[in-house]
């Protein structure tokens, strides 16, 4: 009796995940159609998107040339273009459909066109599913093109400034800060803001884009897709990630063991990514073995030795104070440093409490976001006090 009660609960969730995939296809399907000879339309969710071919993409990119190509990802690669008639910039993602589980990557990329808006998430222009000129299957995304290129880059790229080939490009504490809580936002909105809550599954410093201001967006939704119910966390309507379930060095221990997708995976890839970068050290460096990880390695030196382990560029700015005598110079590193010392501790705490071996013990993305904003608030305000401590000292003084 209890095994044929099993066998129908199991065709039962089997028939209704693949219903939810056929009805979201069919979604999609009538959206893209509904576009034909209209440059853009309304989907029945409100939702605007514009309707581009495969000869406007081939355009756009001067046919997919190599000197655009800005990225190579999971399922495909990513081309920079400017897209006719209004010359918006974009970064077109043209999938890969030989490789295993791009079709279900561009279907939950399209998914998450009608499902999600958020100002720290990379805003998904249209898709185009169409045929190449030697009859083949096309299928791109387009996305809003990020002129300040992916987190991954100012961590560790040697690419140079361009206004100063011997200086490399990085990011001082506000900025980093700055970007943590975007990226914090971004999956805070998709954890609990969500009609139906979604698990990135595949955050790392290549999938946050900056913009032109800095802005943080997480991008690349290509392993979320629809997930029939896991106890606890998403019913079986919901949107969740599956498959690959993220990559090496960021993906949650759990997931190793086979455990089923939940928003604590999320939780921990941002933690791994907060340690990264405030330590500029990916958790794949060679010099983690032997039982040694990026989390043990920071937890170890707090709080006492938080110097030995944080990036040295974050010292940088300070430390190339302007031309003032020694005792202001002085007075002013004391105060800024003691005020950085204790922001980077509390923010390296926040990422060893995400990156938590048991799933119940990491923080919740919400009160993530709570924390990092008082770090932020109050090393705002240190700052301020310590900048009219020393403007108030009198030039005689110095």
């Amino acid at each position: 009796m209890k095994s044929s009660t099993k066998k129908i609960l199991i065709i039962a969730m089997s028939g209704g995940f693949l219903g939810a995939i056929l009805l979201t296809s069919s979604v999609l399907c009538y959206c893209l159609r509904k576009t034909k000879g209209n440059p853009a339309s309304t989907s029945s969710w409100g939702i605007s998107f514009r309707r581009v071919t495969y000869q406007d993409l081939l355009r756009a990119t001067n046919e997919f040339s190599s000197v655009n190509l800005i990225g190579v990802g999971s399922f495909g690669s990513v081309y920079k273009g400017i897209l006719p008639p209004d010359g918006m910039a974009v970064a077109v993602k043209v999938l890969n459909l030989l490789r295993r589980g791009a079709s279900k990557s561009f279907l939950a990329e399209c998914t998450a066109l009608i499902n999600i808006r958020h100002r720290n998430l990379v805003r998904v222009i249209t898709a185009c599913s169409s045929i190449d000129f030697q009859g083949n299957d096309f299928k791109a995304v387009v996305y809003e093109l990020m002129p300040n290129a992916s987190l991954e880059e100012w961590l560790h790229s040697t690419h140079h400034q361009p206004n100063n080939a011997h200086e490399p490009r990085s990011l001082n504490l506000t900025q980093r800060l700055d970007i943590s809580i975007d990226v914090a936002n971004a999956l805070d909105y998709l954890h609990h803001h969500c009609h139906t809550p979604i698990v990135h599954c595949d955050l790392k410093p290549s999938n946050v884009l900056l913009d032109g201001d800095m802005t943080a967006s997480v991008g690349d939704f290509g392993l979320a897709r629809l997930q029939p119910e896991v106890p606890g966390q998403l019913s079986s309507d919901q949107t969740s990630s599956i498959g690959l379930k993220g990559t090496i060095g960021y993906a949650a221990p759990e997931y190793g063991i086979g455990s089923d997708v939940s928003t604590y995976g999320d939780v921990y890839s941002f933690g791994i990514l907060l340690l990264e970068m405030f330590t500029g050290k990916r958790p794949t460096d060679d010099m983690f073995q032997d039982g040694l990880n990026l989390h043990n390695y920071v937890e170890k030196a707090l709080p006492g030795r938080v110097t030995e382990v944080v990036d040295p560029m974050l010292f940088r700015e300070y430390e190339e104070s302007s031309a003032q005598s020694s005792s202001h110079r002085n007075r002013m590193n004391h105060i800024e440093s003691s005020k950085i010392l204790e922001c980077l501790v509390s923010i390296l705490k926040v990422g060893i409490s995400c990156s938590a071996e048991l799933p119940p013990e990491r923080m919740d993305m919400s009160n993530v976001v709570s924390e990092l904003k008082q770090i932020r608030d109050s090393l705002s305000r240190s700052m301020m006090r310590g900048q009219h401590e020393i403007v108030s000292v009198r030039p005689q003084d110095w």
